[in-house]
């Protein structure tokens, strides 16, 4: 969506047993309760840091070109191109698929597996300045294992929130977010999990030339209330990401970040890094094709909770904007 911040999204923390799937029912619903927000987290498609919310496309601003160092040589340009319209609703349809060395997120003995992860959301975003832009969307997530099927689950979230730009602070991103999240078994609408938290970041970006950008941010979400409450938590995280354009249809993509995890109800904290390689090819306007490579390590004051993995990946999506 032209002109409209796109977060990085990208959260996890510590896993539990692998034996997870034998355990007896209680036990089970405990281990699913706490690990399956971070598997969730994580097999969400990485996504690159925000590009420059005042860059048009192919390079056009306030319809005329970016300023470049070349425009004495050439003289003062007027672009014909229509500017096209902000168009604030989105619909999108994706089917990631992954493989996953440590499925369960445990200390040792792992055990790998690939899934396939369908997904649909809807985003209303009005702008209602040129620096100040409203979020409400809705999506869901469905998480379907080959060999461990009985880790199967679905992610819905509610989400609302402002977004807002600061050009006098070198284009300053802030953001501030509701978001509700439910956790439940597939073909079962109750749910085992439920979270409301709010989510606040703020991102700087440095931008070199028309197709490159560095960005640097922190997140923080802070958990209101939790259903149950054992697996409820804050997280905070620090990020530096770089996004480049190679041609008008191809981007990469890499982010790295650290997290630290508080656990309300239980003494334990979690300190985590992952690092994301993505690479996005634009087929149409509409149509487009992904790959990721996302490598998580996480170490907790519990140490039983310490796990690292390697996921990797790719997804089709459809995306309708209007």
């Amino acid at each position: 969506m032209p002109g409209v911040v796109h977060f990085v999204g990208l959260r996890l923390a510590a896993g539990f047993l692998a034996t997870i799937a034998l355990l007896a029912p209680i036990a089970s619903l405990r281990a699913q309760q706490v690990s399956v927000q971070d598997r969730a987290q994580l097999l969400r498609s990485p996504t690159t840091p925000a590009t420059d919310p005042y860059s048009e496309e192919n390079g056009v601003v306030n319809g005329r070109a970016v300023e470049s160092e070349n425009d004495a040589d050439i003289g003062e340009q007027e672009i014909l191109k229509r500017v096209e319209r902000y168009e604030p609703f989105t619909v999108s349809v994706a089917t990631p698929f992954y493989y996953t060395s440590n499925v369960a997120l445990v200390r040792s003995g792992e055990q790998s597996d690939v899934l396939f992860a369908p997904a649909v959301g809807v985003t209303y975003a009005p702008r209602f300045s040129q620096t100040l832009y409203g979020s409400l969307s809705v999506s869901r997530q469905e998480f379907y294992y080959d060999k461990f099927s009985a880790l199967n689950f679905c992610s819905f979230d509610f989400r609302a929130g402002l977004s807002m730009i600061l050009p006098k602070a070198h284009n300053l991103m802030l953001h501030a977010e509701y978001d509700y999240n439910r956790l439940t078994f597939t073909n079962s609408f109750n749910d085992f999990f439920n979270n409301h938290s709010l989510f606040f970041s703020a991102e700087l970006p440095f931008r070199f030339g028309r197709a490159q950008q560095l960005s640097l941010g922190a997140d923080t979400n802070i958990s209101l209330g939790a259903s149950p409450s054992a697996p409820q938590r804050d997280e905070f995280d620090v990020y530096l990401g770089y996004a480049v354009s190679l041609t008008r249809s191809l981007s990469l993509g890499a982010v790295g970040r650290i997290f630290v995890r508080d656990y309300r109800s239980i003494d334990r904290t979690d300190v985590s890094e992952v690092f994301a390689v993505t690479a996005n090819y634009r087929i149409t306007k509409y149509f487009s094709a992904g790959a990721a490579t996302t490598l998580a390590w996480s170490q907790s004051s519990k140490s039983v909770f310490d796990y690292d993995v390697a996921n990797i990946g790719g997804a089709l999506s459809l995306t309708f904007k209007f």
